[in-house]
């Protein structure tokens, strides 16, 4: 979907090749992504305003600010790329993976570009939901707090102690689901399937309702309550997996966001309360990510 938004016309390859480029992404992120936070979130405002409420194609000059902050990034990349290629450093980064994979220039900036841009706003979004709804629950949180304390202690965050953090995890992968983060996906179908009557051919770019899936009751007991303890049951986790949300199927902008996510609470929640704002209520707006209508608030106060 990125790719129509910021049309860019090659395509995206066959099912084989995107497997290789999947598992080629996912190495890229786990070695880290590099990115420009306050740039990336000026053309994802861009996109955002303009897309989607149909507004860029509405204003000239609007569409003139887009086209500026999407050539300045751009631009950026294809530095970074130019350095990056046949060098060797010592900081690993998200594009060293892309180029070692032989991809040429025009797909490692398209892919540069899409990976860095649904990463800052996947990212940012977990982040500010994952704080909102632990605010609504305080034994949520007690739990939270007693895991990362008796994981950390009072030693650093590494990686390897982030591995433990299994309540952790189930609240971030919660409230993936209770504000259905990512409501809409989209997924090249991998062998010929059937709904119903209708065949789905193989290589068919399908498109999916996750904010639909994440709220069925049928699947999701109690759906519109925040209980990271569903987590607990493994077929769940299953569930979630087969979504994309999880496991072998997670997107790699996901894994990036829970990684973040994780050091944020795991420093804000050793040493403050996390605690609501009285009387107020967040409205949801759903775009390719879902975030608040308006600023969310909380208030805090210091762990003895």
């Amino acid at each position: 979907m990125l790719k129509s938004l910021l049309r860019y016309q090659s395509t995206g390859g066959n099912v084989s090749e995107n497997h290789m480029r999947k598992k080629l992404y996912e190495n890229g992120v786990t070695a880290s992504l590099q990115s420009n936070f306050a740039l990336l979130l000026k053309v994802w405002a861009e996109i955002g305003k303009g897309f989607l409420d149909g507004s860029l194609d509405k204003s000239a000059n609007r569409k003139k600010q887009y086209e500026d902050a999407l050539m300045q990034l751009e631009s950026i990349l294809k530095k970074i790329i130019k350095e990056r290629r046949g060098m060797n450093f010592n900081q690993h980064i998200f594009i060293d993976s892309l180029v070692q994979g032989n991809l040429n220039d025009q797909q490692i900036l398209e892919d540069s570009m899409i990976f860095s841009l649904a990463s800052c706003i996947i990212t940012a979004k977990l982040c500010t939901w994952a704080i909102c709804f632990l605010t609504t629950s305080e034994e949520v949180q007690k739990k939270l707090y007693e895991e990362i304390d008796q994981v950390f202690g009072k030693g650093p965050i590494t990686p390897e102690k982030i591995e433990q953090l299994r309540y952790c995890r189930q609240v971030l992968c919660e409230t993936v689901r209770a504000a259905k983060l990512t409501p809409v996906s989209a997924r090249l179908q991998d062998v010929e399937g059937k709904v119903d009557k209708f065949i789905i051919p193989r290589e068919t770019l399908v498109l999916y309702a996750l904010g639909v899936v994440l709220q069925d009751p049928r699947t999701w007991p109690s759906p519109h309550k925040f209980d990271p303890e569903r987590f607990d049951d493994e077929s769940v986790m299953k569930t979630f997996s087969l979504l994309g949300f999880s496991g072998t199927q997670e997107c790699p902008e996901l894994r990036c966001a829970y990684m973040v996510t994780t050091v944020l609470l795991s420093v804000l929640v050793r040493r403050l309360h996390l605690l609501s704002v009285e009387g107020q209520v967040i409205e949801t707006k759903y775009e390719l990510v879902t975030s608040s209508k308006e600023e969310a608030w909380i208030t805090v106060s210091k762990r003895c």
